[in-house]
């Protein structure tokens, strides 16, 4: 009987990969199949739904839970979910397909088909109603209000069957897993309370002392990196799992942490997708999720904090995963080590902050990062992919 939390829902995974002996088939099917091209980021919610990430959903939201999702945070039948997955199509392509119909879902930048839908609803929905409630803007330099605005006239929901997961499995082999298969390793390494830490960034020292944290107050930690598609200027997945590596076999104890990582594609929503990527860590096994500073935000949209207090708004039973919420770190010179507000009794002239953007900032001006930023050897791994770029 496994210990880890269940999955969201409370039942089983729900993972749309089809068999893999049944693919072929069904993928030669498709072809005959009306096409319907995705943007990024809705094929990166088809490998999510292929994983088992967005468990127990069947397919692209219809209308009823579209709304629910946006306004409450609830589905059609009270499920909690924080974040709408829904899928567009241009009102010619929509028109063009019947209800019950099926089509071929492609990736919209390779033309592969990624998967097979049935439609169920086509509707259309008021994209500033979402963006309002989603990301409590609908202020266009905000990504994920561009994402949600540049969406085509109508939605369409049904359930999916995937065929692919594209180049991930091969190219990150070793790094990918489903959640069947995080939990099964949860299970192995006799791992019942899993903090996961979310990154887009290589960890510097605020993020190891973030994740150290975890490891007094759990059983391990799982490094979750995201794979899909990220901002301009953001240092590749290759690059930052070397990076990562680099720390975890330096400076923790073996056997406290896995790195790993998943296909999503950013929504920038801050408070929101905080609540998203927790239930998608529930769906991995993972009971806490790590939540720092500005967790998933981005410019000045949301408060330092506005990601943690999120999760006391949340009614009982809504969502297993637990926020492990942690105040913003620093290096304190008088301490000689890294600390919180909670740990430091020194004033901010003895503070070092350290953030992602600035070491960025530092590696691309070809700046010494000083020791109270980043791990020597974190450093080098970075400071050689930075001179590539000259």
């Amino acid at each position: 009987m496994s210990k880890l939390v269940a999955p969201h829902g409370g039942g089983e995974l729900n993972s749309l990969l089809l068999p893999e002996v049944e693919r072929e088939a069904e993928r030669k099917r498709a072809e005959n199949l009306k096409k319907v091209p995705m943007t990024s980021r809705e094929t990166s919610d088809v490998l999510m739904f292929a994983m088992g990430a967005y468990t127990p959903l069947s397919g692209f939201m219809g209308e009823a839970d579209w709304r629910g999702v946006c306004a409450d945070m609830k589905m059609a039948d009270g499920l909690f979910w924080p974040i709408p997955i829904t899928l567009s199509a241009s009102r010619e392509l929509a028109d063009s397909i019947d209800l019950e119909e099926e089509v071929a879902l492609t990736d919209g930048e390779t033309g592969e088909i990624m998967a097979v839908m049935q439609i169920s609803e086509k509707y259309s929905i008021d994209k500033a109603f979402e963006c309002e409630h989603v990301y409590r803007t609908t202020d266009d330099e905000h990504p994920g209000v561009q994402k949600v605005m540049a969406q085509a006239d109508i939605n369409l929901a049904g359930p999916v069957s995937v065929l692919s997961e594209g180049e991930y499995p091969e190219k990150y082999k070793g790094l990918y897993y489903s959640c069947a298969e995080s939990r099964a390793l949860f299970s192995k390494k006799g791992w019942a309370r899993v903090a996961a830490f979310q990154t887009r960034n290589p960890m510097h020292r605020s993020h190891e002392h973030l994740a150290k944290i975890a490891v007094e107050v759990t059983d391990g930690v799982f490094i979750h990196q995201v794979l899909g598609k990220l901002k301009p200027g953001d240092i590749p997945a290759e690059v930052r799992t070397e990076a990562i590596q680099a720390m975890i076999d330096n400076y923790f104890v073996d056997g406290t942490v896995v790195q790993a990582g998943y296909p999503i594609e950013m929504r920038y929503g801050g408070p929101r997708e905080a609540l998203l990527h927790a239930l998608i860590r529930q769906n991995f096994g993972c009971s806490h999720l790590i939540v720092g500073r500005d967790h998933a935000g981005v410019g000045d949209y949301y408060g330092p904090f506005d990601a943690q207090h999120i999760f006391d708004t949340l009614w009982d039973g809504a969502l297993e995963t637990q926020a492990l919420k942690i105040d913003i770190t620093f290096y304190c010179k008088k301490c000689y080590g890294m600390a919180t507000a909670k740990t430091c009794p020194h004033g901010s002239e003895e503070r070092i902050s350290i953030s992602g953007t600035k070491q960025r900032a530092m590696l691309s001006a070809g700046e010494d990062i000083p020791a109270e930023f980043s791990r020597p050897e974190v450093v080098s791994v970075l400071q050689k992919y930075y001179a590539s770029l000259k």
